[in-house]
């Protein structure tokens, strides 16, 4: 959520206008995140949040949105864009397809303690449930075939050891079997895809006031969605058995699932390292743009890579 794109009081006045939020009062940049621009945005009726979308094309944001419509109204605690007078959700901005939406209550957990990450597993597997019938919803934009193509071009870039290190986890990846059983042995279907700590807001101890950021949601394993979940939410062996279990009780686990889950957590971790090494090493020009720290992520790669197949610290919920 950084700002690229500049957005003037008079111009944003005038787009709220055909949306009938009340009387624009003020605006500010959120310098957060990394793929689009957004704000703040205050007006006579309420607060919401204003975001520009700076490298998808109008026909995919326009499914996002419909996406997050869809979740709000089956009960999923998600932004739900405003349409204007029209019915449109989405409209141009500063040369840029944008969209507004109701500002969810609460604030992101720094360090979520064992009753937040039941409380997130068992969410995240609502939301995987809500979103089953959605048969045709684009594939996940970050898959495997994505994460092939940027590791091979961001090669040539890197240092020694990190090039070493990307090469070996490519050809790793590239020979598992359970990105080809997807659908099959695994069970898939729409997942987040980008559920951190700080997509999500907490209206109190243990009240989910909001999911956020859906714009890398697709169609993938939904054990990998729960792996890029586990990765940033659960540093530990506990916190990480009360998410799965709590998840398990909304979706139980296939014995498919359980066999693929390392593997499957290398890849999450794999491929937020690519992300923030791309973004590091080719970074693209805006106003207080946030450029997070690749090395997080790689240490997490090379810890999963030392671990067995089967750590005794945890046994896999069924």
């Amino acid at each position: 959520m950084s700002v690229y794109t500049s957005v003037d009081r008079d111009t944003l006045a005038d787009w709220l206008q055909p949306l009938a939020v009340g009387a624009y009062v003020d605006h500010a940049g959120i310098s957060a995140g990394m793929q689009n621009s957004n704000y703040f945005v205050e007006t006579s009726a309420g607060r919401w949040v204003l975001t520009l979308f700076e490298h998808l094309p109008a026909g995919e944001v326009a499914t996002y949105l419909q996406l997050m419509q869809c979740l709000a109204e089956r009960g999923i605690p998600c932004p739900r864009p405003c349409p204007d007078s029209a019915g449109e959700l989405l409209r141009p901005l500063a040369g840029k397809p944008a969209a507004l939406f109701t500002r969810l209550p609460g604030h992101d957990l720094d360090t979520p303690d064992t009753a937040a990450c039941r409380r997130i597993g068992q969410t995240l597997a609502r939301l995987h449930l809500a979103a089953a019938d959605l048969v045709d919803f684009p594939a996940n934009p970050c898959g495997a075939a994505w994460r092939q193509r940027v590791g091979q071009d961001l090669l040539p870039l890197l240092p020694v050891a990190e090039r070493e290190l990307l090469a070996d986890e490519l050809l790793f990846q590239q020979k598992q079997a359970w990105t080809v059983e997807v659908g099959r042995g695994l069970p898939a279907g729409v997942i987040h895809g980008d559920l951190f700590r700080d997509n999500v807001l907490w209206d109190g101890p243990e009240q989910i006031g909001g999911l956020l950021d859906f714009y890398f949601a697709g169609v993938d394993a939904w054990l990998y969605d729960l792996a890029i979940v586990v990765n940033d939410w659960c540093p530990d062996a506990g916190r990480e058995r009360a998410l799965l279990t709590a998840y398990a009780a909304e979706r139980p686990f296939t014995d498919c699932e359980r066999r693929h889950w390392l593997a499957v957590r290398r890849a999450a971790a794999l491929r937020f390292w690519l992300l923030r090494l791309d973004a590091w090493h080719r970074p693209r020009p805006g106003k207080d743009v946030l450029r997070k720290d690749p090395l997080h992520f790689g240490r997490m790669l090379q810890a999963l890579r030392r671990q067995p197949p089967w750590p005794e610290s945890l046994s896999f919920p069924s």
